[in-house]
C-alpha cells in the first residue's frame, strides 16, 4: 500500500514481490508435504500405518461372525503377534506408525491395508462395505493429515472400496478387483483420480466368495508376481504377462487354509517379503523363486480373517516411474 492507501501492484495484489508457487504438487511432496506414495508394489518399503488391536476384540469373543471374525482370539497373544510383526518392520528399515483412534475402535481397525491406497501424489481413502467397518477410514485419514500425507480422493455418493483390491501392475497401470468390497462406482471414482496423475486403471471381476484382490496376487519384484491357481482372473495374468512378469504359482497341493495365509505377505523390496511363520511348502516354493523370506508368529491374529498384508497400511515406497 502506498502512502495514498492504494493498494494496486502491491504484493498481495501481484506486484513486485509477489513469489509466485511453480513446483508441481508431486514436486513438493518431500519437502511441504511428508516423503510418502507408492508406484509399485514391489519397491523397498520404507514407511508403514498399523492399528495395535486390543480391548475392541472383545466383540469376537461371544460371536465372532457378528464382526467379520473366524474364531474368538486371545487379546494379550494378538497384541504380543501384532507388536512383533511391527518390530520386523523396524529391523528391516521401515517406519511403523499408528492410527491411535480416539476412544475404543471398532474390531477391524487393525485391517489397515482396506482402509486406504497411496499413490506417488497423495492417499485414495477407503469407504468399506460393511457397516460394521464404516467409519474406519475417518481415523486412518485423521493420522494421514496429521503425519503430512496429503489426501488425494475420498470415495463418495455408493462408491465402496478397500485398499486391498487395488493393486499397481507398474508405475503406469493399476488394477482394482471388482467384487464383494468393491464396486463399479469406486472403480470409476478412482480411474478419475488416476487418469488425472497419468495412470490407466483396469478393472477385473473377482470370483465370488473371495474376499480381496490382494488374496490372489501379490507382486514381489518388477518380473515377478505370485498368484493363486484357479482364483487370479485370466485377464490380470494376461495383463502381467504382457509387462513381462514371470508368474509363480501357489502349490496346488496344499489346503486352501493354507495358500490363503501363505500369500498374506507384504513385500519389504524385491524378493524380500514379510511372511507369517509355519507354511514350510510355500515358503520353500518362494525361497526356490529366489525370494528372502522374514516369518513371524501371527497364529492367533489369523483368527481374525486375515494376516500380515491385511494389517498393514502402506504409506511409502521408494518410487520406480
Amino acid at each position: 500500500m502506498d502512502k495514498t492507501g492504494n493498494t494496486f501492484n502491491s504484493a498481495a495484489y501481484g506486484g513486485p514481490g509477489w513469489q509466485g508457487r511453480t513446483r508441481t504438487h508431486r514436486e513438493e511432496i518431500g519437502d511441504l508435504w511428508t516423503a510418502s506414495g507408492i508406484d509399485s508394489e514391489y519397491a523397498t518399503l520404507r514407511s508403514v500405518l498399523l492399528h495395535r488391536p486390543g480391548g475392541e476384540l472383545a466383540a469376537a469373543l461371544e460371536d465372532p461372525n457378528s464382526v467379520q471374525m473366524l474364531e474368538a482370539l486371545d487379546l494379550g497373544r494378538a497384541g504380543e503377534q501384532h507388536d512383533a510383526m511391527a518390530e520386523a518392520y523396524r529391523a528391516n528399515g521401515v517406519d511403523a506408525q499408528y492410527v491411535d483412534p480416539a476412544g475404543q475402535p471398532t474390531p477391524n481397525q487393525m485391517f489397515c491395508a482396506d482402509l486406504f491406497v497411496m499413490s506417488p501424489e497423495g492417499a485414495i481413502l477407503a469407504r468399506p462395505a460393511s457397516t460394521v467397518r464404516a467409519g474406519e477410514e475417518r481415523w486412518v485419514a485423521r493420522r494421514l493429515a496429521d503425519a503430512g500425507v496429503p489426501i488425494l480422493r475420498t470415495m463418495t455418493g455408493n462408491a465402496v472400496f478397500e485398499g486391498a483390491d487395488l493393486m499397481w501392475l507398474d508405475p503406469e497401470t493399476v488394477m482394482v478387483g471388482l467384487g464383494l468390497r468393491t464396486n463399479e462406482d469406486a472403480a470409476a471414482q478412482i480411474a478419475s483420480s488416476m487418469e488425472e496423475i497419468g495412470v490407466e486403471t483396469l478393472a477385473v471381476d473377482m470370483p465370488y466368495g473371495t474376499m480381496h484382490f490382494m488374496g490372489m496376487l501379490r507382486i514381489v519384484d518388477r518380473d515377478l508376481a505370485i498368484c493363486w491357481p484357479r482364483r487370479t482372473p485370466f485377464s490380470t495374468v494376461r495383463a502381467l504377462e504382457e509387462r513381462g512378469y514371470e508368474i509363480l504359482w501357489l502349490p496346488t497341493s496344499e489346503p486352501d487354509s493354507v495358500l490363503n495365509r501363505a500369500l498374506n505377505i507384504v513385500t519389504l523390496g524385491p524378493r524380500k517379503i514379510l511372511m507369517l511363520a509355519g507354511y514350510d511348502a510355500v515358503q520353500k516354493a518362494y525361497e526356490k523363486a529366489g525370494i528372502e523370506c522374514v516369518t513371524i508368529d501371527g497364529s492367533e491374529l489369523v483368527k481374525a480373517a486375515g494376516a500380515i498384508g491385511c494389517l498393514t497400511g502402506v504409506v511409502r515406497r521408494d518410487l520406480v516411474g
